[in-house]
């Protein structure tokens, strides 16, 4: 499995967060087909940041036939969102979501 680095190196750039996106709707697309959603970049460009997608370990390909495939790996995000961004964020969720407890309680 990829490491954080390799993973936030991939989310940096929003062509790669676009192809992301793009896979998230639409699994198992062609390269032909993400080059569409990107019509002002290369095919050589393209290419370049699925490669860096497959190392951060963010999507997965596989053939078939003559055509390969690319798949979304939403694992590596969430692994990071455990590390990273749950443990900031709980402690303030939790203090909304009592806040809001106590403002519909006494608006009751």
């Amino acid at each position: 499995m990829p490491g954080v680095d390799e993973v936030f190196r991939a989310l940096n750039d929003p062509s790669r967060r676009l192809l992301l996106d793009k896979l998230f709707v639409e699994d198992g697309q062609t390269l032909g087909e993400l080059c569409g959603h990107l019509p002002g970049m290369t095919r050589f460009g393209v290419m370049n940041h699925l490669r860096v997608l497959e190392e951060g370990g963010l999507i997965t390909t596989r053939r078939r036939g003559r055509s390969k495939l690319h798949y979304l790996n939403p694992v590596p995000i969430r692994l990071v969102h455990d590390r990273w961004i749950s443990k900031y964020t709980e402690p303030k969720v939790g203090a909304i979501a009592d806040l809001k407890v106590r403002v519909e309680e006494e608006n009751s």
